[in-house]
């Protein structure tokens, strides 16, 4: 066998390594492979890992199983680097008995059926087809357990995502998959069908997502069944590629006339998803927003992290393109504040918030809701294998292998999801009573301090001042940055 091996390797032409070191040569590709999976387990210190490091992920698993989530000796986080946040704790802490259960918040009040969303901590876009049937349903069910709501992500509203009997967020993608014509333009007929389920809370116009700025969903061909195909009207057995952009809309002014539209037909809160790079088009929205009324206001703003996550996308954009979180959303914030609109639009953070650390800043910063995907993912098994592209994801999250499916149980992996959630928010909690107030949302950007590069921390609120708002948007200058 190893002679057959040597004189095939002497002999091809396409691997210089093979050619010049027969046999040996082979080990290569195989020790690049498994690098990939024993690199988490033997190598890698547990603050190191991209895009999730060891302790994150353990601190989900904890969290996930109900397991004791206290550490011993002392924390393995270095807290020096520039960016880190530190949370402010005061002397006198929010005593148990004076704490505050979580609080809905409404969404949509212009709506004919606003939304009461009970819980600040929620599941981010995840397409069925993206995702497993099992994955699916077993989030719905750990949502309706939880108490949050699930975003359906842009492959449309599958039977799996109404049978946990969770709160849903429609998510409109560019390619309108789930409310689309024969000629694949909006329908709404198609709305009206989807907003007649009353577990469909909102409607979510996405723009952008973190991973692929100026890039459609990319769901490949092997992952395009008959039963994906029919949820999302598109032939099987072909790549869907989404169009880059939504083509009816070109402005804000047809941003507005897009959420309008929805809201009408729908009667139902409708907000936006974007990751934010070029943002003097936000000033635009909210000047042109103040012109037309607040009630022509998204109802909500999803801000996603240019590090956020995906199935797949080009590593040129996944890596290069789109502000994080870290800088946006305290942008993003501002400038409704400055617009008198920060109240009317709730902000929900996006993009590798899975720890109680990163959620509770986000909330301090100015989110209204945080949502994960990610998180939730890893609560489902997720063993950060990387082949969420490939339908070989050997937890049976991400891939239509019935094989590989059947280690996913719905019904044992939901009660992970709900305990993921339900510890999320205990955590938060926590740290919120440490920094004194009695619930998450009374935390602002006081209580945070952010390491600079002399080695001190400055608070936030003074890295980032509210501006004052502006009397009359009519006579500002609108910059064009």
């Amino acid at each position: 066998m190893i002679a057959i091996l040597f004189v095939l390797d002497v002999i091809q032409t396409k691997d210089a390594v093979r050619r010049n070191f027969p046999v040996i040569g082979r080990f290569r590709s195989l020790f690049t492979t498994l690098g990939e999976f024993f690199r988490q387990y033997f190598f890698a210190m547990d603050r190191e890992e991209m895009p999730f490091n060891r302790a994150e992920r353990e601190w989900v698993n904890r969290a996930t199983h109900e397991h004791d989530n206290t550490i011993a000796f002392g924390s393995t986080k270095c807290l020096t680097p520039v960016g880190t946040a530190i949370f402010v704790n005061c002397a006198f802490p929010t005593l148990d008995e004076d704490a505050v259960e979580m609080q809905p918040l409404e969404i949509g009040p212009f709506c004919r059926t606003p939304f009461q969303a009970a819980s600040f901590f929620n599941i981010s876009g995840m397409s069925f087809g993206a995702l497993s049937s099992p994955a699916v349903l077993a989030l719905s069910r750990g949502a309706k357990m939880a108490g949050c709501w699930m975003n359906t992500g842009e492959g449309g509203l599958s039977p799996y995502h109404l049978l946990g009997g969770a709160d849903i967020v429609m998510q409109i993608g560019t390619a309108k998959y789930g409310v689309r014509d024969q000629q694949g333009a909006l329908s709404d007929e198609k709305l009206r069908q989807i907003a007649a389920h009353e577990q469909v809370r909102m409607f979510e116009i996405k723009l952008s997502q973190g991973a692929k700025p100026g890039k459609g969903g990319i769901l490949p061909a092997v992952k395009v069944t008959a039963e994906i195909a029919a949820i999302r009207g598109i032939p099987q057995g072909e790549d869907s590629i989404s169009p880059n952009r939504h083509p009816e809309i070109g402005s804000v002014g047809d941003l507005l006339d897009m959420i309008a539209r929805v809201r009408e037909v729908t009667g139902k809160p409708t907000g936006i998803k974007a990751v934010i790079g070029a943002y003097g088009w936000i000033e635009e929205l909210c000047a042109e927003i103040c012109l037309r009324g607040t009630e022509s206001a998204p109802d909500f703003f999803t801000i996603d992290s240019g590090d956020g996550g995906t199935g797949a996308a080009p590593m040129a954009l996944m890596d290069n393109v789109g502000l994080t979180i870290r800088e946006s959303l305290p942008l993003v914030s501002d400038i409704l504040h400055k617009y008198g609109l920060r109240e009317r639009v709730r902000i929900v953070a996006s993009g590798k918030l899975i720890t109680p650390s990163e959620v509770a800043w986000a909330i301090a910063t100015g989110a209204d809701f945080v949502v994960s995907a990610r998180g939730f993912m890893f609560s489902l098994g997720c063993i950060q294998a990387l082949k969420c592209n490939k339908n070989t994801c050997p937890t049976g999250i991400t891939t239509h292998n019935t094989r590989l499916q059947r280690g996913l149980d719905p019904e044992e992996k939901s009660v992970k999801v709900a305990n993921y959630c339900m510890n999320m928010v205990h955590e938060v909690q926590i740290i919120s009573h440490s920094c004194g107030v009695s619930r998450p949302r009374l935390m602002g950007r006081k209580h945070v301090r952010i390491v600079q590069s002399d080695g001190k921390s400055v608070p936030m609120d003074i890295l980032y001042p509210r501006p004052e708002v502006i009397a009359s948007p009519r006579a500002l200058e609108l910059p064009a940055y």
